[in-house]
């Protein structure tokens, strides 16, 4: 646990782990193992929001249905703070910018689509590029909207997939250095539901991510 009061918990959630309990399946989730360690309290888990699986990072729960249905409501309206920590191919060409595009979800994928298209839901984010890495880059995400897979589908749809994102580039099924998206949730601040205090929660990155960083790293040049 990240964060923990009577309102809401905070949980650092590990890549592979489901958010929430997988349909048909007795894999555990986030959700049933904080259900089954606020169980002998006599607390709940509800869920605010949703993280992907192969993601690792802040992942935030409440305990009444009350502080859940605020906390929605902030999400629904896009102002909690969510930064997320991706390492992409290559290099892009600004320090810092902002993507827009459309989706169209189809059963499990997110499809880029035109503004005026059928169904279409308006995906946008900052970006700013952390640290230049060989042939790939470590960029801090901010997310604007926060629909499903919106970070690794924006990412490449300008040519710069996150790695080890299989689901959306199937090049990425050849990445050896890590077994996972290389996306972390990194940071999450909110209004919490009862004080109406802002909240902030920080994660650090994961072996596995920090291992990523430092096969991509680039020498550090001799001082002279």
């Amino acid at each position: 646990m990240l964060y923990e009061d009577d309102a809401v918990v905070a949980l650092n959630k590990p890549a592979g782990l489901p958010a929430v309990p997988v349909k048909g399946s007795n894999t555990p989730s986030a959700w049933s193992l904080l259900s089954a360690a606020l169980k002998p309290r006599r607390q709940r888990a509800l869920v605010v929001h949703r993280i992907d699986r192969f993601t690792s990072g802040v992942l935030l729960f409440a305990k009444t249905e009350r502080d859940r249905d605020a906390m929605v409501r902030q999400f629904l309206g896009h102002s909690p703070v969510r930064q997320y920590l991706a390492v992409v191919r290559g290099h892009l060409g600004a320090k810092e910018g902002t993507l827009v595009h459309y989706f169209r979800r189809e059963g499990m994928f997110q499809r880029l689509t035109t503004e005026g298209g059928s169904q279409a839901a308006r995906a946008e984010l900052r970006y700013f590029i952390e640290r230049r890495l060989r042939a790939a880059s470590l960029v801090r995400v901010t997310l604007v909207t926060g629909l499903q897979n919106q970070i690794r589908v924006q990412f490449s749809a300008i040519g710069h997939p996150v790695i080890g994102d299989r689901k959306y580039h199937q090049a990425e099924a050849s990445e050896r250095r890590i077994a996972r998206v290389a996306l972390h949730a990194g940071y999450l601040q909110f209004i919490h539901p009862r004080s109406g205090d802002t909240v902030s929660v920080d994660c650090e990155i994961p072996p596995d991510f920090q291992s990523l960083l430092q096969a991509l790293s680039l020498p550090t040049r001799p001082h002279r």
